[in-house]
């Protein structure tokens, strides 16, 4: 029972699927766990951390592809990494399944049981095994530091002998995982924080971390898989035009809208970036799956109206470290799940909740119902 993780084939990606206290974890599944060499450089870790934990480290991509294996990860390999993987094998990491149809085809095809770790189901026994959230907390917490360094003024209130600085104001749209932990960072900065959430029952835990809630009558609204419903075109308005006096306050705006295997809603329209402030700043966490922010690019930085829009692809990986720890535990988690110790092989049982939810493609097809029925129809 071999797990191998390889160099991560997108070289912007800094986070890596394993680290030397998970290492360490895996191996008490009776499993042989094999890296390849340079694996953990961009966040410090060295190969000899890695075989002190256990690790065999292999510096050849072809001798880790010769067997079948767990293959772990952050991001998807490409097709020609996934054809040379054995029959047999087993993927785990970010699949991105709804928009990548070219890639669950390509582990169907190689016969590769692929989890994917989007989806997760979000309940209490799979919590351990939640990358989603452990991701958007880092993202999170950076995204509010991010905007603090590139605002040009204080965060907190100073009273100072040339006069009082009155403290920055905070707008957070999206009161999930990524929002609440923006809200609890810039809380921590001693920012003053509004935030909207289409679900009213986050209200509480809004107000729990010290910021005000933004009451809007949207009627009827929910979510699904732990994400916001999308609204209708009438209710989308009726939340554009309660948000902009919060706007026009705000000195720091962070995006964390999102719809489950859906685009991003656009939240703040060219109209409303106009009457925001000269030198305010957003954060647009969306950015990647189509942006809160009409205009914002993904990968860039750029100026609408006086107000700088500020679109990274991946801010997790802009605190690599601690977000490698934490998926790293994500994918012990899984492997704890699909790893018979005794038998020292892998089991897919597609009748536990979480293999059922995260397994995409096994046996050399797609097993998911949900993402067969989408491809299928796009085809």
């Amino acid at each position: 029972m071999r797990i191998v993780f390889l160099k991560e084939s997108d070289s912007e990606e800094t986070r890596v699927a394993v680290s030397p206290e998970s290492v360490t974890s895996l191996t008490n599944l009776n499993a042989q766990v094999v890296i390849q060499s340079g694996l953990g450089e961009a966040v410090g870790w060295s190969d000899t951390e890695y075989t002190k934990a256990g690790a065999s480290v292999e510096s050849d991509a072809g001798a880790l592809l010769a067997e079948p294996a767990l293959f772990p990860a952050v991001q998807a390999p490409p097709a020609s990494v996934i054809s040379r993987m054995p029959r047999g094998s087993l993927y785990a990491g970010f699949l991105d399944p709804f928009n990548r149809g070219d890639l669950i085809q390509a582990f169907a095809e190689a016969g590769v049981s692929a989890f994917s770790m989007e989806m997760v189901p979000r309940t209490t026994r799979a919590q351990k095994l939640d990358a989603l959230s452990s991701q958007h907390s880092i993202a999170g917490y950076y995204m509010v530091l991010l905007a603090a360094e590139r605002l040009g003024k204080a965060v907190p209130m100073m009273a100072t002998p040339s006069g009082v600085i009155h403290p920055a104001r905070v707008l957070v749209i999206g009161a999930g995982v990524a929002g609440l932990q923006a809200i609890a960072t810039a809380k921590r900065l001693g920012a003053r924080i509004e935030a909207f959430d289409t679900r009213p029952a986050v209200k509480e835990q809004v107000e729990s971390l010290g910021a005000k809630f933004i009451d809007i009558d949207l009627g009827e609204t929910g979510e699904q898989g732990g994400y916001a419903k999308e609204l209708t075109p009438e209710q989308q308005a009726k939340q554009r035009e309660g948000m902009v006096k919060a706007l026009e306050r705000a000195d720091i705006v962070i995006t964390t809208a999102a719809l489950f295997g859906r685009p991003a809603p656009v939240v703040i329209t060219d109209d409303m970036l106009q009457r925001m402030k000269a030198g305010s700043l957003i954060v647009d966490y969306a950015v990647a799956t189509g942006g809160n922010v009409e205009g914002s690019v993904a990968g860039e930085e750029v100026t609408l109206h006086g107000v700088r829009v500020i679109g990274l692809k991946n801010y997790a990986g802009r605190v690599a470290l601690d977000a490698s720890r934490m998926y790293a535990n994500n994918i012990a988690g899984l492997a704890q799940i699909i790893c018979d110790r005794e038998n020292k092989a892998f089991k897919i049982d597609r009748d536990d909740d979480i293999v059922a939810g995260s397994l995409i493609t096994h046996d050399g097809e797609i097993v998911n119902e949900r993402i067969r029925e989408l491809h299928a129809a796009s085809a």
